[in-house]
Parts: structure tokens; sequence; C-alpha cells
């Protein structure tokens, strides 16, 4: 049985930092392309970070210099290093684990709100 576990998330005020880590079960780890996505109340859920087998990344526009994604095979997890948050960034984070274009796993999403 897959299981993706995010934590990490929570309340920061604008131009704070938080780390996102998710654990993954059930996979081989270090074969699997990982990612977060986010999906922001009334809109559509979109990539933010993506790093694969071989710890290529690549990033949305909007998180550029901002964030980092980053895995630890050893552990089954990845991360995202957040800084400099803005308002814009509050949603739904999610882990996702892809192979092959056919192996598809999702996490159940761990809320990330900056307010101040």
């Amino acid at each position: 049985q897959v299981q993706l576990v995010e934590s990490g998330g929570g309340l920061v005020q604008p131009g704070g930092s938080l780390r996102l880590s998710c654990a993954a079960s059930g996979i081989i780890f270090s074969i699997y392309t990982m990612g977060w996505y986010r999906q922001a109340p009334g809109k559509q859920r979109e990539l933010v970070a993506v790093i694969t087998s071989g710890s290529n990344t690549n990033y949305a526009d909007s998180v550029k210099g901002r964030f980092t994604i980053s895995r630890d095979n050893a552990k089954n997890s990845v991360y995202l290093e957040m800084n400099s948050l803005k308002p814009e960034d509050t949603a739904v984070y999610y882990c996702t684990a892809e192979f092959a274009r056919k192996y598809n796993y999702w996490g159940q999403g761990t809320q990330v709100t900056v307010s101040s």
C-alpha cells in the first residue's frame, strides 16, 4: 500500500519560512519523480516543484528563487523549503510520486496559510 504523508504546514507571517516534508512508503522511492503541487481556494491545482530520480529540479515561475525542493532517498522523503512566503502562497500543498507516466500517487495535503 502506497502512502505519502505530508507534514510541516501551518500559519506563517508574510516573509516567513516553512519546511514541508513528505514521507513515502510502499514504493521504490529512489526511482520516482517526486513533486509538490498546491491548490488555493477557488483555483486549480498547480505544480510547485518537482525533483527527478536523478535530482534534477524544476519550479513554477512564481516560486523560483524562494522555494527549494530536495530529496533524501535514505529516508524515503522529499522536502520543500519555502522562504519569503507571500499571502498568495496560501494553499493546500500536496506531495506526489510519479514513475514512468503510469504510476502516480498523491498525499492528503497539508495546509499552508500566509497571513499577518
